[in-house]
């Protein structure tokens, strides 16, 4: 992990042809004033991951004399091809100098402001902070200091290979979560109030970032939208670098690999991972939507998550955790309706947790109709009671966990996987209930950061209390009760290849 540095301090060079700068411990950067608040764009955290830096833990930065303009977004990192799409400016920094921060501050010259850094979602294959759906402007206007963070992602952050260390990616959050530590007071942000918030995959690398002692002390509040199955067993992240590795005519070694560009060994991969299709019946559903996970290795990620949580890891810091009320519907592009008896039977037998799923949630679920089902199996494989139980875990481990669920439709996704990511931003185009809704989310995430509670009562395992993010919203039970039981014993271990071939 890169080491504390000094404070850093504000200078004070803020008319409107020089811009907002700030020193930061390795250099000074100037930003840009938008709409009264404070933007650096593209910041260094750490040296560019190439050449011998290349698959391994990221390094210091070398830092810069001068000012560095911080007006335009840092590179993205490579992300595999048809994975989400990084779209990004890339003005005046190093096309491989992918590991940078982004800052939106309400104040430079205040002290204290609560902080939420960003960690973006993308199947831990794609994504980068500068997407238009994470500008960070509206966060802060509503009084906090948002910092949104690049990691690795695909082969470069993800893949198992010899002579790395795996987890490159989550060493990259960590190493960005270190530059918050050292920096962000002269942003005006309070080092001692930081809340890491992330969906999808960013919500899974939270998870294991609760679970890591690396980062014990970087982060004081968590919030975890759609948590994912978010570690693979060694022996499965072996198998398939093995298989992927071979596709490409390579082993899976760094020093293999590395013959590589980044660009084609994202792009190599991701052909490789379509052709290898065939192998989801080797390695399990667990990686149908992606074959990148976190490592339970031992060192950087000692254990997964759920069972980190259950005894008392990061007890101390308060997590908000939650999903959509549907989440896989995204996927089905519209096809619900289209969905048969069969193709259900299937899903059952293959992603519920029991042994006849068939019958478990048929009985569970009487009347209805297939398709719907079906996606109600999927949601719950794959991300809802992922959510749920790790707010189980960490209540179970001495924590406080505040659960919620979003629900509304009114949003472009409905209430699918990721809808409600715009609302907290405040970046997409809702109509104009919905953006009140955008309102409640951003007032419970701001107050989560800024005093650990988001305005709903803490989850326990009798009342289960549960926000319910809606057209009308309110506070109940959490509402998923008969997927629950069906999961009840389900040990959430990491992912591994099945003992047997799915059928």
């Amino acid at each position: 992990m890169i080491p504390a540095a000094p404070r850093s301090a504000v200078v004070d060079a803020t008319g409107p042809a020089v811009g907002p700068h700030v020193r930061t411990s390795v250099g000074t950067v100037r930003g840009r004033m938008e709409d009264d608040i404070a933007v650096f764009r593209g910041i260094p955290f750490a040296a560019a991951p190439v050449g011998e830096r290349r698959f391994q833990a990221p390094a210091a930065h070398p830092g810069w004399s001068g000012v560095r303009d911080a007006g335009e977004f840092g590179p993205p990192p490579p992300a595999v091809s048809g994975s989400v799409q990084n779209i990004a400016a890339n003005s005046g920094a190093a096309a491989d100098e992918w590991l940078t921060v982004n800052v939106w501050s309400p104040d430079l010259r205040a002290r204290g402001r609560p902080v939420l850094v960003w960690i973006y979602g993308g199947a831990w294959s794609g994504g980068a902070a500068s997407l238009p759906a994470y500008d960070g402007h509206r966060l802060a206007a509503r009084g906090a200091v948002v910092v949104g963070i690049n990691y690795r992602v695909g082969a470069e952050g993800f893949l198992h290979m010899a002579g790395a260390p795996d987890n490159r990616g989550l060493l990259d959050q960590i190493a960005g979560l270190a530059w918050v530590r050292d920096n962000i007071a002269a942003f005006g942000g309070d080092p001692g109030r930081v809340t890491v918030f992330g969906q999808s995959a960013g919500a899974g690398s939270i998870a294991c970032l609760l679970a890591m002692p690396a980062a014990s002390g970087l982060f004081h509040g968590a919030i975890c939208q759609s948590v994912p199955l978010s570690s693979q067993r060694p022996e499965l992240a072996r198998d398939i670098a093995d298989v992927l590795a071979a596709r490409l005519n390579r082993k899976a070694t760094a020093a293999d690999l590395g013959t590589l560009s980044p660009t084609a060994l994202a792009a190599g991969v991701w052909a490789a991972a379509r052709d290898g299709a065939a192998n989801r019946a080797r390695w399990g559903p667990g990686v149908a939507v992606t074959v990148f996970h976190p490592v339970v290795d031992g060192d950087v990620l000692p254990e997964a998550p759920h069972h980190a949580l259950a005894r008392g890891a990061s007890r101390d810091i308060p997590l908000i955790v939650g999903h959509t009320r549907d989440e896989y519907r995204v996927y089905l592009a519209g096809a619900v309706q289209q969905v048969a008896a069969v193709r259900t039977d299937e899903a059952l037998r293959q992603l519920a947790p029991v042994a006849d799923g068939v019958r478990a949630y048929r009985a569970a679920y009487p009347g209805i109709a297939e398709g719907q089902l079906y996606e109600i199996v999927h949601s719950d494989f794959y991300y809802r009671m992922p959510s749920l139980f790790l707010a189980r875990a960490h209540t179970r481990g001495g924590g406080t966990s505040y659960l919620y669920e979003f629900r509304d439709e009114r949003t472009a996704g409905g209430s699918g996987h990721g809808a409600e990511v715009p609302l907290v931003f405040g970046t997409g185009r809702p109509d104009p209930a919905a953006a009140v809704l955008g309102e409640q989310l951003r007032d419970a995430w701001i107050s989560f950061a800024a005093n650990g509670s988001p305005g709903w009562p803490a989850y326990g395992p009798d009342a289960e209390q549960t926000r319910l993010f809606d057209i009308v919203s309110g506070t109940g039970r959490y509402p998923e009760q008969a997927s629950a039981r069906i999961w009840a014993d389900h040990p959430f271990d990491p992912v591994k290849a099945p003992a047997q071939p799915i059928r």
